[in-house]
């Protein structure tokens, strides 16, 4: 069984987020291990990513959702340390322009998706279509529930066209959530990051909960699964995510191309 396992939501399963203990290290040999680790977790994700970056025929799209400060933007630093800029993108979704609710709600996202031979993290994505939309009112039922059906066959049209996508919860309690919030107003560089309306929307803590459970058993298929990762303690969850992707890209097993034959070759 492959690492990643411990965390994938299998095609077809319920989810219940209570279930699922935020705080878990289960796998980890520890928090001093796991940091020790991360130099050489990096430098394979690094390794991997050139050749999928060279062979310049398949590529990658990793998906995070999270609740406010659930460590999304900590996730993509992490993540892109080491790796080749030119071939690695992180696009973030805000509110959608005016200009974007115009059209269909995955026409903002579709052409953001990664080219041949990327790397490319959505920090947020087409799933705000089925979590804040629902938990607002922004959009009756009618309209937003039929969203998780286009939702998969939007990704089985990506992984058709030689994507994988590699979709990411990152799972924090509610206490763990304050103790951010109080850590942000406290410190002058990180007080930007907050924002008055981030308490107003812990009031929909439970909505959110609800929101998030029904969009990850909806939408995980065998093509493009989900995986809910514990992430109260950011060291695990740092090691969590370095393993799923670096799994995954093993798994694609990217190689260089043979490029043009240099066979008697003089550079002058």
């Amino acid at each position: 069984m492959a690492e990643r396992d411990r965390w994938r939501v299998k095609p077809g399963t319920d989810v219940d987020l209570k279930q699922i203990d935020p705080r878990s290290t289960a796998g980890c040999p520890g928090k001093e291990q796991a940091t020790a680790s991360f130099e050489d977790l990096s430098a394979r994700l690094a390794g991997l990513q050139e050749r999928l970056w060279a062979e310049h025929s398949r590529s990658v799209l990793v998906v995070l959702q999270a609740i406010d400060a659930g460590g999304k933007d900590g996730t993509v630093k992490h993540l892109f340390r080491g790796l080749n800029p030119a071939g690695a993108r992180v696009v973030s979704f805000r509110a959608p322009s005016e200009d974007e609710l115009d059209h269909d709600f995955l026409w903002r996202v579709h052409r953001h998706t990664p080219g041949k031979g990327e790397v490319v993290v959505f920090n947020r994505s087409h799933y705000e279509d089925v979590l804040v939309v629902r938990v607002h009112g922004y959009a009756p039922g009618e309209v937003w529930r039929p969203r998780y059906g286009h939702i998969r066959h939007f990704e089985e049209n990506l992984v058709a066209a030689g994507t994988t996508v590699v979709k990411l919860f990152l799972h924090i309690s509610r206490d763990e959530q304050a103790e951010r919030f109080r850590a942000r107003i406290e410190d002058p560089t990180k007080r930007w990051k907050f924002k008055k309306a981030d308490l107003d929307e812990r009031a929909y803590w439970d909505d959110y909960q609800a929101a998030f459970e029904e969009a990850v058993a909806r939408t995980s298929t065998e093509e493009a699964p989900w995986y809910v990762v514990p992430a109260d303690r950011k060291w695990y969850r740092n090691w969590a995510v370095s393993t799923i992707l670096l799994e995954t890209l093993e798994e694609l097993g990217p190689q260089y191309p043979p490029g043009d034959d240099v066979a008697g070759v003089v550079v002058t």
